[in-house]
């Protein structure tokens, strides 16, 4: 299938490329820098998804926006603003056949920084509004929600053992997830998937589900 993924250079944006193109499909990425990926089925576009030229790619099958910033200020142009312009310009035609979203527990929880949880809540809310209007052509419109993962993003907390200790204190399955787990979620909800449309999966380890009962 013909697959466009935003975010591609590293992180979980690379490894979902990678699984792709591991699969056998061809894969155009979408990013502010240049890309390692080395493989004849993968096409590099260099561009900003909110302020960049967009070019013309015709019958997308399956869209990943997984392009992102935290606390950087631009998190809502970026990670909300920049997921809707890609998806209006390469969602709306009838090839579609899923499109997903890589928002963050913090859509539901409301934590980590504000601008960011905000453009993270919102990005949900508009995957419920695209999967309205892609229905029509038998496509469905999800997003992951993942926690904690290990990328570079992280390392001002991955690299300091107090903060660690805290955050692993937080979940109930005291790890984070790696990139090539949420690659696989991101194949099989918008591959294997036929059914399930409109929904937020959450990938937290437990952290939103932990409670200490006192009697």
């Amino acid at each position: 299938m013909k697959v466009l993924i935003t975010g591609t250079s590293k992180g979980i944006g690379k490894a979902i490329a990678e699984k792709f193109l591991h699969c056998g499909h061809n894969v155009i990425g979408i990013d502010i820098e240049p890309s390692t990926i080395e493989n004849k089925a993968y096409t590099h576009i260099i561009t900003d998804v909110f302020l960049g030229d967009l070019p013309k790619i015709e019958d997308i099958e399956i869209l990943i926006n997984n392009a992102g910033v935290q606390n950087s200020g631009k998190d809502i142009d970026i990670n909300l603003k920049g997921s809707i312009r890609i998806s209006e310009k390469y969602a709306l035609q009838d090839k579609i056949k899923s499109v997903l979203f890589i928002a963050s527990a913090s859509a539901q929880t409301g934590a980590e920084f504000p601008e960011y949880a905000a453009s993270k809540g919102g990005m949900v809310t508009y995957m419920k509004n695209l999967a309205l209007r892609i229905a029509k052509y038998g496509a469905t419109s999800n997003s992951l929600s993942p926690g904690g993962v290990i990328t570079a993003l992280n390392d001002h907390v991955m690299n300091n053992p107090i903060l660690w200790e805290q955050i692993m204190n937080e979940t109930l399955i005291p790890k984070w997830a790696e990139v090539e787990e949420i690659a696989e979620w991101a194949y099989f909800v918008t591959v294997i998937n036929k059914s399930m449309t409109a929904q937020d999966i959450l990938i937290d380890n437990g952290e939103t589900a932990k409670s200490n009962f006192i009697w």
